[in-house]
């Protein structure tokens, strides 16, 4: 049935009366939120199954990649999975609408995850990528210092096309389920989208909880086999649940997106006499011919003007994703997830409507501030544990660890000081990526909506590659904080708390420069057209 809302958009048959229309549009927007939530846990169950042991199953026997091979191919893969997020984004506004994105994305995740099992047996391996080539035994190094080329990695253009096509089905998801979700409870106003999208983060670690705990286990244990049969199975779900509650979601057609007609405002406004072939009027745009999706100039130059205002706040979270990524992927990790799962329902159901009640609830813009000073105290209290823990090692107080065969040097400092730095960052994680989420979605114009949300999931992948960036150019052997090639992975000879104080820095400058943007934001903030009036705020 047509909705009342934009031409083309579907919503469910509800009963005549005022009172049962009511109580049902209740029960199916529960039904709808709980399918997506559902949908969003198992995609990330299955995201984190496929990523958190990548390098292990490449370096295993089924393919003997060496360490750096493996990395590199999981890099790839990771940042994919990220800076592919806008390709989706832009495919739903302009062609398919959110839903038929959703469907066509998951069933390509579906089928491209299907290539890390088949290939971890010798039959399935053999058919997409041949025989291993035997190891060739080279002659011995004339010199210490002589370095071999590393072998082309066995099945290296079939794994990476692969993890190509997974990473681009993986973004396409990731940029619209969130939006999508968001439109079904929108016009129920600002709490039931702020409840959401609380809802929407805590099902995204409780899918990275289940896959941390037992697929890793089932990988790690028993067989990769097994354990890369079950994100093929979760990913299945996922899609059968989108398929099934069809008749329950609301459903927007595309309505254009503006993104060519923001380049050409920019590009007039840069140059306005470079070329002149800019202004005139498409077939669509001639007096008399309305497309389904033409926009007015000046619908174009207010939703700009929008664009330009979104975009510097977004830009500013990504130092903070620089932080957020540079804590490793260990077990302690899990620290970081369990308090989002606790503080997330505690925030939904006790923080926030008692600071809404006293009307002190902050806005997502201060929410984000917010969030970034607890990931910069996160990084402070990482950069004073590796100080004191240099102390001990500069001293000789330390104690030996061995782990397989190699033998490490270590402070006798217990691991759970390490926990408080995890706690911090994930409750930075609450006051940043919540309100950073909503922010994309509420404030972007309707027609830029999933781009806006794929530029976000682009500038948190940005942040990541900087990341990586700064510790690759810390690590050069000219002075590098990072650099120390003899320690054999102790890094007691490395100076990993500048670093840390380095992160806190930037942050810190970040946040300044983001408090002032917000506070001009906050100041002029228009509703741009085609996208209705908040409400409850």
């Amino acid at each position: 049935m047509d909705g009342d809302g934009v031409p083309g958009e579907q919503r469910p048959l509800l009963g005549p009366s005022q009172r049962s229309r009511g109580r049902v549009v209740q029960g199916r927007r529960r039904a709808a939120c709980t399918a997506v939530l559902l949908a969003e846990m198992l995609e990330r169950a299955a995201f984190f199954a496929i990523s958190s042991n990548l390098v292990l199953y490449l370096n295993s026997f089924n393919f003997n990649w060496d360490g750096e091979q493996a990395t590199r191919a999981a890099l790839v893969f990771l940042g994919a999975s990220y800076l592919l997020s806008p390709i989706g984004g832009w495919l739903a506004d302009v062609y398919l609408g959110r839903y038929a994105t959703i469907i066509t994305s998951l069933f390509l995740y579906l089928v491209t995850s299907c290539l890390l099992p088949i290939t971890a047996f010798y039959d399935g391996r053999k058919a997409f990528c041949g025989e291993m080539p035997s190891s060739i035994i080279q002659p011995g190094c004339p010199t210490e210092d002589c370095q071999r080329e590393s072998p082309s990695p066995y099945c290296a253009p079939t794994m990476y096309g692969g993890l190509l096509l997974l990473a681009l089905g993986i973004s396409s998801v990731k940029a619209n389920l969130t939006s999508f979700g968001a439109d079904q409870v929108m016009d129920l106003g600002r709490d039931a989208t702020r409840c959401f999208f609380n809802w929407f983060y805590w099902s995204i670690n409780l899918g990275a909880v289940l896959s941390l705990f037992l697929v890793a286990f089932i990988q790690q244990n028993i067989s990769f086999l097994v354990g890369y049969i079950i994100p093929v199975a979760c990913v299945g779900l996922a899609l059968s649940v989108f398929l099934c509650a069809g008749p329950i979601f609301i459903t927007k057609p595309p309505t254009g997106s503006q993104v060519s007609s923001m380049l050409k405002l920019a590009f007039r406004k840069c140059c306005p006499q470079c070329c002149l072939c800019l202004v005139r009027p498409s077939q669509d745009e001639l007096p008399g011919r309305l497309s389904f999706w033409s926009t007015s100039h000046h619908e174009d130059v207010t939703n700009f003007r929008v664009l330009v205002r979104i975009l510097p706040v977004m830009l500013t979270l990504v130092p903070y994703w620089m932080v957020y990524f540079q804590f490793p992927e260990a077990w302690l990790l899990l620290a970081n997830v369990v308090v989002v799962l606790i503080l997330v329902p505690l925030k939904d159901r006790v923080l926030d409507p008692f600071l809404q009640r006293r009307k002190l609830l902050p806005s997502l813009l201060q929410k984000m501030a917010l969030g970034m000073f607890f990931g910069f105290t996160s990084v402070i209290a990482a950069g004073v544990l590796e100080t004191k823990r240099l102390q001990y090692i500069h001293r000789n107080e330390t104690v030996t660890q061995r782990i397989g065969q190699d033998v490490y040097f270590a402070a006798p400092m217990y691991i759970w000081w390490q926990i408080p730095q995890y706690l911090l960052i994930g409750i930075s994680e609450i006051f940043a990526s919540i309100p950073g989420l909503e922010f994309a979605y509420s404030e972007a114009p309707r027609s830029m909506q999933g781009a806006i949300m794929g530029i976000f999931y682009f500038l948190s992948g940005v942040g990541s590659i900087l990341g990586s960036g700064l510790v690759a150019l810390l690590s050069l052997p000219e002075g590098g904080w990072l650099h120390c090639p003899m320690d054999y992975g102790n890094i007691n000879n490395c100076r990993m708390d500048f670093y840390f104080f380095l992160l806190a820095g930037i942050q810190a400058a970040t946040a300044l420069l983001f408090l002032w943007i917000a506070n001009r934001y906050e100041r002029s903030a228009p509703t741009p057209v085609g996208r209705p009036e908040k409400e409850g705020s």
